[in-house]
């Protein structure tokens, strides 16, 4: 990834919860050392309440979170794309790196289930971060006990 910031898009379907969540993670723990997007094959008009909630109740910003419409464009401007639930509804692009990641969606769970999807997605982005931007000095998880 040549000295440039890495782009990474999340990509699920409704752009409401798994890719919300993998998004304000990598922005909050990347301090813009990578760009996160996220985006969905068929958005729905806002994110997931309770996800919302959780990740809110993480001190986390949600309010700009808007779901979008992932497009081959967007998956041609990023580096890296994770899939999480979107299979084969998923634009290809080639010489963008996929990487699929096999999460629950949060959509219409309960509070303490999607504290454990969100923990699962903390751990994911970390190790991802470490991998893409090696020298990064990680902050603390926001997940309690991470």
């Amino acid at each position: 990834m040549s000295g440039e910031v890495p782009q990474v898009v999340f990509a699920c379907v409704r752009n409401g919860g798994r890719s919300v969540i993998g998004r304000v993670l990598t922005e909050h723990y990347a301090q813009g050392r990578v760009v996160a997007r996220s985006a969905g094959t068929q958005p729905g008009e806002h994110i997931h309440p309770e996800v919302a909630a959780a990740l809110s109740d993480l001190g986390l910003d949600v309010s700009r979170e808007v779901p979008e419409l992932l497009t081959r464009e967007t998956i041609a401007a990023s580096d890296l794309a994770i899939t999480l639930g979107c299979g084969e509804e998923c634009p290809f692009v080639p010489g963008v790196r996929y990487v699929d990641w096999p999460v629950a969606d949060p959509g219409g769970q309960d509070p303490a289930t999607v504290r454990r999807i969100v923990a699962d997605i903390d751990a994911r982005v970390r190790a991802l971060l470490a991998e893409l931007v090696p020298d990064l000095a990680l902050a603390p998880s926001v997940v309690a006990g991470g």
